[in-house]
């Protein structure tokens, strides 16, 4: 069995052995979304269940994502010690902690409960990515590691799309709108019976996801996964880097790091405040869950975009600059556009269909940020790849700056906050990437 201490290079695979690599890490991506995305329909269930704020709801995103920023360095230190395929196990075993915190929590109907367990989920993603994302990037040509990016991003997305639904599917009712809208005018002990039993219909799902994702990281423990070897360094890069003693050395790593922060805090507020945002417009949750399966289903476009093209057609980094210009011009979009349409059997103002067609530049925005900002870190990349996943937890603050702004100026004038965020990406991909030296 695989340790630390008998990790292979990457050129030493065989292509079998990197297919089944790539495999077995695109199915942790799929889990990666099933548990990432599933706050989109957690923000509005809360909201009601818990009777809280715009900016109270956002703390499951804050929750979970603050982990990454908590965990993210202790990850690549507990990866060095112990090899990746034990870290992933462990990363899983604490993924399905967090899973059977829930059942408590819905016992009692204590928020802070809920949000303890959406931490612990959160650390367990933290160590997973902290190893899959780099892992990935190296496994093969650097200059397809975009499009190996891209392979993870329609898994990560596609159950993405799912978890909302399957969520809806498992404690959603046909008759609950009546509930929801009849809560208001309900004493206080029938709506309190009434929300009780709305969130103890999580305690079964959750305990069947944590079972589950327990036997999973046994499973990845004992799997042919290689442990592969990121501190050996070409000549170049052991010239280049020669003297280097720290990681804050690498100027576009740290640009990198906060572009990571950037991108995937607006990413989040694209998916997890949709359904919000359609409420303000009159549709019911009912209705409104499956926004955010169509915002992942244009990532899930823009995944093969970018398998199609880059780099047949367009190099990784043209592609960058372009998703963040869209990403610019949509953000305007959805502020000054208006008029209502009929779309897919829905009746709602335009600019909710420029919020869904973030998809497209979000989904090609980490594949184009991830293989320049690590490019050259040699015996630094774990260490590097632990920044720049700690930038995650930008999907913690944004979303909390987007929902104070939503509670103060409203849901559409909120979305100012793309704008700066989508200014900093182009700076990263037209020069913040070429910085060698600060």
């Amino acid at each position: 069995m695989a340790t630390p201490n008998t990790a292979v290079s990457v050129s030493s695979l065989s292509r079998r052995d990197t297919t089944v690599s790539i495999v077995i890490i695109a199915g942790m991506f799929f889990i990666f979304g099933f548990l990432s995305w599933i706050n989109a329909i957690l923000i509005p269930y809360f909201k009601i269940a818990c009777e809280l704020t715009h900016f109270q709801s956002y703390l499951v995103a804050f929750a979970f994502y603050i982990a990454y920023f908590v965990m993210s360095v202790p990850s690549s230190y507990l990866l060095k010690a112990v090899g990746f395929k034990k870290g992933m196990m462990l990363g899983f075993f604490a993924l399905s902690l967090g899973a059977f915190i829930f059942v408590p929590a819905a016992m009692t109907r204590t928020y802070g409960v809920f949000l303890l367990g959406l931490f612990t989920i959160g650390v367990g993603l933290a160590i997973l990515q902290t190893a899959a994302n780099p892992y990935i990037t190296i496994l093969g040509p650097k200059e397809r590691a975009a499009q190996r990016i891209s392979i993870m991003g329609i898994c990560n997305k596609f159950a993405g799309i799912l978890a909302p639904l399957l969520f809806a599917a498992a404690v959603l009712r046909p008759t609950d709108q009546a509930l929801f809208d009849s809560l208001a005018s309900m004493s206080d002990s029938a709506r309190s019976a009434a929300l009780d039993e709305l969130i103890a219909r999580v305690i079964i799902p959750y305990s069947i996801v944590g079972a589950a994702l327990l036997l999973i990281g046994i499973g990845v423990r004992y799997s042919p996964l290689p442990e592969i070897n990121t501190e050996e360094e070409s000549a170049e890069v052991s010239a280049s880097n020669l003297g280097k003693t720290t990681i804050f050395q690498f100027p576009h790593l740290i640009l990198g790091a906060v572009a990571i922060f950037i991108h995937v805090g607006a990413q989040v507020i694209s998916i997890d405040t949709i359904i919000n945002y359609a409420g303000s417009m009159g549709v019911s949750l009912i209705e409104a869950k499956v926004f955010p399966s169509y915002t992942l289903g244009t990532a899930i476009v823009g995944y093969f975009l970018g398998i199609s093209v880059i780099p047949r057609w367009i190099s990784q980094k043209n592609m960058l600059r372009l998703v963040t210009l869209m990403g610019a011009v949509l953000s305007l979009l959805i502020v000054f556009a208006r008029g209502e349409v009929n779309l897919f059997g829905h009746q709602t103002d335009i600019s909710i269909w420029f919020v869904v067609l973030l998809g497209i530049p979000n989904s090609l925005t980490w594949a184009g940020i991830w293989p320049l900002a690590i490019d050259g870190l040699g015996r630094f990349t774990k260490v590097g790849a632990s920044l720049l996943i700690m930038g995650l937890c930008g999907n913690a603050i944004l979303p909390v700056v987007y929902g104070y702004f939503a509670d103060s100026v409203g849901l559409r004038e909120a979305y100012w906050v793309l704008l700066p965020c989508y200014l900093y990406l182009i700076y990263y991909a037209m020069w913040g990437h070429k910085l060698r030296t600060w």
